[in-house]
């Protein structure tokens, strides 16, 4: 991919992508804090980001937890430490309607927020979304199993196991340029935190997602 117009140049290797469904017993008891998918990747000037949870659901509610906190965090310098945070929580109004809000988005003006299911203008070409989708993680759930019971690969790139499945997604749209500073490559990884009492209970998707000058 090409990159924005200060000349640097970020591609995205294969091989970083990773998953996780309702996979540990803890995970699939507490849907709206277990992460499914993190995706990133930028275009013309954008850095993009989309969180997806609560995976393997039908119909088309959305898991909304006003307790938990999600994190997008971005590394600018390889130390696998976040030099810019992006904080969401979604919440209800007195009408039982769910909002989104967004904390420390790069390039927009302040805090964003609104409803979920509408594309909201942060401001600064900054955008956010939050909804329900059609999970986009492709996985061959009987080519795999198939595979560990025979020895022999199974897999079928036609069939595949989370179709028809729904995840409810966090969709980020930040300006590359804030959001990366001088950096020629970036670190992308998303946490979520339940509040529990007086305490956080963090779940962490650490499999970064690098952009590579």
């Amino acid at each position: 991919m090409g990159g924005p117009s200060t000349g640097r140049r970020f591609c995205v290797p294969l091989g970083v992508r990773a998953g996780d469904h309702a996979d540990a017993l803890a995970a699939a008891a507490d849907p709206a804090a277990d992460i499914a998918s993190l995706y990133a990747w930028h275009a013309d000037g954008a850095l993009y980001a989309v969180l997806t949870f609560a995976g393997l659901t039908s119909g088309a509610a959305g898991t909304f937890d006003s307790d938990v906190l999600y994190g997008i965090h971005i590394d600018r310098t390889g130390d696998q430490l976040p030099d810019v945070d992006v904080w969401v929580r979604f919440g209800q109004n007195g009408a039982g309607e769910w909002g989104i809000q967004v904390l420390g988005l790069p390039g927009a003006d302040g805090e964003v927020s609104g409803p979920v299911g509408t594309l909201v203008d942060g401001g600064g070409g900054t955008r956010i979304w939050a909804g329900v989708r059609d999970d986009p993680f492709f996985f061959d759930a009987l080519g795999y199993t198939d595979t560990l019971s025979t020895g022999t690969i199974a897999f079928d790139g036609t069939r595949d196991g989370f179709a028809g499945t729904n995840v409810t997604a966090i969709v980020l749209d930040m300006d590359l340029a804030a959001a990366a500073g001088d950096a020629l490559s970036l670190g992308v990884w998303a946490t979520t935190g339940r509040k529990s009492g007086d305490d956080m209970m963090i779940n962490q998707m650490k499999s970064t997602l690098p952009l590579r000058g």
